[in-house]
């Protein structure tokens, strides 16, 4: 302990002592959505918190203060670089210092399990070791900034289907090699100030009540000294959760904490010295993020200032995977060669994922735009070709809308911006002067410009009465009740309700307004307002659309087609059914290879979806969620001036029948992960079954030469040449594998079964045309442990191992024998 940690420790045991059970219970229950009480008696002001993680949203759903949106997770991860995640969690300290936030509530460590999990974009890998380097230095850079994180979800919240009740039966074993695994390398590698307990149970027991996982292996093994915060809403137990570890319940003002905890106490049914615990994590929290006076905060003075564009585009480019490339790219832009742009989502880019992740940035760079800034005039064309989704979404391109709030007599209470047609208000999260129990109704409004001329499509998404209008005229009057939705979001973020069509003409703007009768909320103990305004464009022709893109792409040198998700398929709340495109976008990319031998197929999704098409086209680029700079970092790599950085952070499966773990459902309550260790390659290996591309895959613009592997207990020792024209970066990939009748093997009954393989190590390099360079890649001596159910404890497995070092899982370049006493 340094010297500064003895006298925020001193500070702490000094406010505790002055505080009386009621200020104390008090001080565990958020006061509102995001913050947690001032208590000025001793100098604590209040501890704010915000989404994550790849933006920091503040308190606000708003655009009025914008916020950087990096790229999504799974794009971080695909860089395989902690420093590169060090550096993002710097800049978003830095966005959360500026919107006054203590804690931001990331990053999201949840496994990919299976690649139908709806928050997949949101987690780094299916990989725990990696997961845990990646969220090692996001923690690190976050907190090198002054500002605390909030490791998520503990434990086991690896899919959506009922996650407010599922109980997930994970073997012990399982659990701690994989699902544990990267919160205890976050835990002793980044020291983060803050853990979040799940919704879900695990083995019968409700995350936030969880005292054997929360206080004898979290705080006992691992020894965190943070604070644990419920997800919000999670915690429903006063005594169960005191006891199971949870410090603090959000969000407030009614929680199962403050008034109930202290009456618990005084009861007899919860220790003083329960609630003193909580306190204390709460106070050093506090502490640390300078909110409490007497006690000098970590960071006193910022890290110097950080250009958030530049490192968005930066990190969108090293996450971009080339998973295939015969010589289409980069295109030569010099020459002047025409290039065929295709696809919706080449013209609306979808940058980040959907729910508790969401921000609003100042700018967002779309395909369309990013290559048409790049290349010289009359190069590049444009056709939409297919829409990913037929369905209505959020009033967005074209609109520009506020928020009106009135009371029952009309008079208007307070107003606001709105970013697009979605309100999503929680909480004191309301324009000024609004309040719920005055607030009768809200109108969004405003003027639309439509992009078309044709039939419009308006609608609703949202509980309760609606009236809308359109240039003046209502459209609609009516109610939405209830369905069979069982989870929030699902129910917000869910199926779009058609109202009204209306002819409409291109540049023309109209009035419109959706205005929602406020239901009384005084008995909820968490009010809010969630509905959306939406739209649809006119529909053209599907058939038409695609004959268009084919003659755009028989007349272009090179056809790059731009495919994607949409939030009704990816988003919290909800998992995947299956892994296809939505729409007629297979349809689209095989008619375009047809007829243009160099056609470049961009994906734009946050998880692994079937690419039937793969073996017609010249190249695939994966680009994830990429972002606010994504179409600029498109750009980049299209045009060779950025290499496509990126190796896969999880198994692309050839079709869904192929993927290892399809079930994300519980039957009677309970989701069983009978798979047990053999989740993505691991599972694949096992099987005998070729993905469309492994773990770790990816092309640069330029080749490696592996020649030299030496290998010891404690590291692995690569030298490597940049065979190449250009420079480049390379990811050496460690992998151990037990050498049959060693340990693990089948042949050997007294061994514990393990994998047949599995990644125990990486490290970036990066050389020049012709030069070589030698890595030394520390093992860690996890990698050689096994945890013995029997003894409730690691150990160590001695015996032959085969060490890989490998471009991917899949391309072993050299091996060596080890033999581990």
């Amino acid at each position: 302990m340094t010297d500064a940690d003895q006298i925020r420790e001193d500070a702490v045991e000094a406010a505790l002592g002055k505080l009386d059970l009621d200020t104390k219970t008090r001080l565990l229950a958020g006061q509102d959505m995001w913050s947690l009480p001032a208590v000025p008696e001793i100098g604590l002001t209040s501890v704010v918190m915000s989404d994550g993680p790849i933006g920091v949203r503040g308190v606000r759903w708003t655009a009025d203060d914008p916020s950087i949106a990096l790229p999504s997770p799974t794009a971080l991860a695909a860089a395989w670089d902690p420093a590169l995640a060090r550096r993002a969690g710097r800049l978003l300290a830095q966005e959360a210092r500026r919107k006054g936030v203590h804690v931001l509530l990331a990053p999201t460590v949840n496994l990919h399990r299976s690649p139908l999990g709806g928050r997949h974009f949101e987690c780094y890998s299916e990989d725990p070791y990696l997961t845990g380097a990646i969220g090692s230095g996001y923690v690190t850079g976050v907190q090198e900034g002054g500002v605390g994180t909030t490791v998520k979800h503990f434990v086991g919240n690896d899919a959506e289907t009922d996650r407010f009740t599922v109980d997930n039966v994970i073997a012990p074993r399982t659990l701690r090699e994989l699902y544990l695994a990267p919160f205890e390398a976050i835990v002793a590698n980044a020291h983060p100030w803050g853990i979040m307990t799940a919704y879900n149970q695990v083995n019968g027991t409700t995350m936030t009540e969880n005292q054997y996982l929360v206080n004898e292996v979290l705080r006992g093994e691992w020894g965190f000294d943070g604070y644990n915060v419920s997800d919000w809403m999670a915690a429903r137990s006063t005594t169960g959760d005191i006891l199971g570890g949870l410090d603090v319940a959000m969000p407030g003002p009614t929680t199962v904490y403050g008034p109930p905890l202290a009456e618990a106490v005084r009861a007899g049914e919860v220790p003083e010295s329960a609630v003193d615990a909580a306190v204390r994590n709460v106070l050093r929290l506090a502490a640390r993020v300078g909110a409490l006076e007497g006690a000098p905060p970590v960071v006193a003075v910022p890290p110097a200032p950080i250009d958030g564009q530049a490192l968005a585009r930066e990190i969108a480019a090293r996450g971009f995977v080339l998973v295939k490339n015969e010589g289409a790219l980069p295109l030569d832009a010099s020459t002047g060669r025409s290039v065929a742009l295709i696809g919706a989502a080449a013209r609306d880019a979808r940058v980040l994922g959907g729910g508790s992740a969401t921000v609003f940035p100042e700018r967002i760079v779309s395909p369309l735009e990013g290559l048409a800034a790049a290349l010289p005039d009359g190069v590049l064309t444009f056709a939409v070709g297919a829409d990913p989704s037929d369905e209505l979404a959020p009033a967005d391109k074209g609109f520009e809308l506020r928020a009106i709030c009135r009371d029952a007599s009309g008079a208007v209470l307070g107003e606001g911006s709105l970013p697009s047609g979605q309100v999503q208000w929680i909480g004191d999260d309301l324009p000024e002067g609004a309040a719920y129990g005055t607030m009768a109704s809200i109108e969004v409004t405003g003027t639309f410009v439509p992009r078309a001329s044709g039939e419009h499509a308006f609608g609703t998404r949202g509980l309760g009465a609606f009236c809308l209008a359109v240039g003046g005229e209502v459209l609609w009057d009516g109610v939405q009740e209830m369905g069979e939705e069982a989870d929030p979001f699902e129910a917000f973020f869910g199926a779009p309700s058609e109202r009204a069509r209306t002819a409409l003409t291109e540049g023309e703007p109209v009035e419109v307004s959706l205005t929602y009768q406020v239901p009384d909320m005084s008995a909820l103990p968490l009010k809010a307002v969630m509905f959306s305004l939406l739209h649809l464009e006119p529909r053209r022709d599907a058939d038409a659309l695609i004959a268009e893109a084919v003659e755009a792409a028989r007349a272009a040198d090179t056809a790059v087609v731009v495919v994607a998700t949409t939030e009704r398929v990816e988003s919290e709340g909800f998992d995947r059914a299956d892994l296809t495109l939505p729409g007629r976008q297979d349809e689209l990319v095989r008619a375009v290879a047809a007829v243009n031998p160099n056609t470049v197929v961009v994906v734009n999704a946050g998880s692994p979806v079937e690419l039937p098409w793969r073996e017609d086209v010249a190249a695939v680029l994966l680009t994830w969620f990429p972002g606010q700079e994504g179409g600029a970092a498109l750009a980049d790599v299209l045009l060779g001036e950025a290499e496509p950085g990126g190796r896969l952070p999880t198994t692309w499966p050839a079709e869904f029948a192929d993927a290892p773990v399809t079930e994300v459902a519980p039957t009677e309550g309970r989701l069983e992960y009978r798979e047990g260790l053999l989740v993505g390659y691991r599972a694949y290996e096992a099987r005998g079954v070729v993905p469309a591309f492994p773990f770790g895959h990816g092309l640069g613009y330029t080749d490696w030469a592996y020649e030299s592997l030496e290998a010891s207990p404690t590291a692995a020792r690569v030298r490597l040449t940049n065979t190449g024209s250009r420079r480049g970066r390379e990811v050496v990939q460690i992998y151990l594998a037990p050498v049959a009748s060693g340990v693990g093997a089948a042949t050997d009954a007294d061994a514990p079964q393990r994998p047949a393989s599995w990644l125990a190590a990486f490290a970036g390099v990066a050389a020049n045309p012709g030069e070589s360079v030698e890595v030394e890649i520390p093992l860690p001596a996890r990698a050689f442990e096994v945890w013995d159910e029997q003894a409730r404890g690691w150990q160590r497995v001695g015996g032959a191992y085969e060490v890989r070092a490998s471009h991917s899982h899949g391309d072993t370049r050299l091996s060596a024998t080890l033999h581990l006493a």
